[in-house]
């Protein structure tokens, strides 16, 4: 019996006589790079459940209660925050260094019921941000009497 291979269309390795070119391209277009200095910024939550409602604690380091957006559609919870850092250092009339980081980080998610908007609180101290999104109430099925 013959053996079967799968096509790969992508693979430009049977058509490269020089080598595999696979690795000239290896660690591009994953992610932008990072230079030194440059703070990562991430936004790292917990979520917690009980009867009545969620409670998110979302951690959001060095960034100003106005420059924090949250906003709730149904289930879907969505926080959004940008943060301008700059620091010159000078000697005498020269500029030395001068470091500017401008950067937007944005997480959403999902929830298992939908959120009462109306209820819902935002509390923003010491760099962590504490939601507090209420269930909306179930309606029950309301059963009509038939005339």
């Amino acid at each position: 019996m013959a053996n079967l291979t799968r096509y790969d269309p992508f693979n430009l390795a049977r058509t490269d006589p020089f080598g595999d070119i696979d690795d000239l391209f290896k660690g591009f277009f994953v992610r932008p790079a990072l230079f030194e200095g440059q703070p990562q910024m991430q936004i790292k939550m917990d979520v917690k459940e009980d009867d009545n409602a969620y409670t998110v604690h979302a951690d959001i380091p060095g960034v100003k209660k106005e420059d924090i957006h949250v906003s709730i559609e149904g289930n879907q919870v969505s926080i959004s925050a940008e943060t301008k850092t700059e620091k010159e250092e000078k000697k005498g009339e020269k500029v030395l260094r001068s470091e500017r980081y401008y950067g937007k980080v944005a997480r959403s998610f999902t929830l298992a019921h939908d959120v009462d908007e109306a209820k819902s609180q935002a509390k923003y101290s010491d760099g962590v941000l504490e939601l507090t999104l209420p269930k909306k109430a179930v309606s029950s099925a309301k059963k009509l009497a038939i005339q």
